[in-house]
């Protein structure tokens, strides 16, 4: 079905892993159409209660674009690929399912936008953040100068983005880039762990919850409006009768997917 992911579903959870081994899991413009068609049939897949982005192998999560595929680009092919790009970080971000980037290596470029597209990230101790496009004459081009600023602050976003250093696990969570950082041994395990937990929860609530905080940061859009009408249309849901009769009545909520 796919030349560059491997999907399996597990207890609810669907992994989807970079199958660029050999190119360090490289983002080439077909890759990231299959991430995207992956994630896109998730969200009316009653069996997938979260998902696991990671890349092949010990040594990379994606080390960032193809750039063998793009060098002889003009400026209308490179427009439309970083289009193209920001469509696919936005389908990811905007998941009603909740996305966990386990990231194993480095997550440098394209492999560091994808990473922060994703609600959560989970790093190896061997992990390396970066983005490295100004050495290469671009900035960078699927939402790396938006997202970074929104995780780690301007100050250290601009030091980062100026300067192409990359940092390692801990420091990226000393800056809050990542949530956890775990011997890459554990880490599906630790995000596996992270999914079965969000799993337990309301469907209809996580989902609320995702477009109210997007919607703080969407342009155009009022997250404050946003979370006033997600939390009003939430009492006509199944899962506010449920959740609230759980409450009431002591007992852990069943909810519906």
């Amino acid at each position: 079905m796919y030349n560059n992911i491997l999907t399996s579903n597990e207890n609810g959870i669907l992994t989807i892993t970079i199958n660029r081994e050999s190119k360090l899991n490289a983002l080439n413009i077909e890759t990231l159409q299959e991430i995207k068609q992956a994630v896109t049939g998730a969200q009316t897949d009653a069996t997938v209660t979260g998902i696991i982005l990671t890349g092949a192998g010990p040594k990379a999560f994606a080390a960032g674009a193809d750039i063998s595929e793009f060098v002889n680009f003009d400026v209308k092919q490179s427009t439309k690929m970083s289009a193209d790009g920001h469509e696919v970080m936005n389908t990811i971000e905007r998941s009603a399912k909740v996305i966990i980037a386990a990231v194993n290596g480095f997550a440098l470029g394209g492999g560091c936008e994808l990473a922060m597209a994703c609600h959560l990230r989970v790093a190896s101790d061997n992990a390396k953040f970066g983005q490295p496009e100004v050495n290469l004459g671009v900035p960078p081009g699927y939402g790396g100068t938006q997202r970074l600023i929104q995780l780690v602050g301007k100050s250290k976003a601009i030091e980062l983005l100026l300067t192409a250093d990359a940092i390692g696990a801990n420091e990226a969570l000393e800056y809050g880039l990542v949530n956890y950082v775990t011997p890459l041994d554990d880490l599906l395990p630790r995000c596996c762990e992270i999914l079965n937990k969000t799993a337990t929860k309301s469907p209809m609530a996580i989902k609320a919850v995702i477009n109210c905080i997007n919607g703080y940061f969407q342009d155009g859009k009022d997250g404050f409006k946003t979370e006033i009408k997600e939390f009003g249309e939430s009492f006509g849901t199944a899962d506010f009768k449920e959740g609230t009769d759980a409450f009431l009545n002591k007992r852990k909520a069943a909810f519906q997917r």
